[in-house]
């Protein structure tokens, strides 16, 4: 009878949740590197209206720092959205490891259960072969009784 783990049930269930985390973190690194896109978008934006403000008309330099203040404004908005999807991440990322401690306790109980299925399997053929092994010495036994007594009944006839 093949090895059967009663728990295998729950073992696939933290899985599949593991699995499903799995997912949700990759989710939230993706926003975050979306996030980071857009700050190096915006610092790039910000160095291009630099650049355009040095060469200018002079009466567009108030539009110019109007838009640089909004870009700063920006970058800090977008800063303060990369650190509040870093922290979803680092909260998503310990859900995790806890997912992934409880499947490594399952998998640990389910060794061990296979460890003592097996040792009591090869208890059992042991016994069996042991079983076999007393047969074969009594039916061994028997046939040189049988022998022995035949030998005597020839030794008695011949005197």
């Amino acid at each position: 009878m093949p090895f059967r783990y009663r728990l295998q049930k729950v073992l696939d269930f933290r899985i599949r949740k593991k699995e499903e985390q799995l997912l949700v973190v990759q989710k939230a690194q993706q926003d975050v590197y979306i996030q980071e896109e857009k700050i190096r978008q915006n610092e790039a934006e910000i160095q291009q209206t630099i650049l355009n403000k040095k060469t200018a008309d002079f009466r567009m330099m108030e539009y110019y720092d109007n838009y640089l203040h909004h870009l700063w404004d920006k970058a800090e908005v977008l800063e303060q959205e990369k650190q509040r999807l870093i922290s979803i991440l680092e909260e998503e990322k310990q859900k995790l490891v806890k997912l992934e401690q409880a499947v490594k306790v399952v998998e640990k109980h389910k060794e061990k259960q296979k460890e003592a299925y097996q040792e009591e399997q090869k208890a059992i053929e042991l016994k069996e072969f042991s079983e076999i092994g007393v047969q074969r010495f009594f039916i061994h036994s028997r046939e040189e009784a049988e022998e022995l007594e035949e030998q005597l009944k020839r030794i008695e006839t011949d005197n």
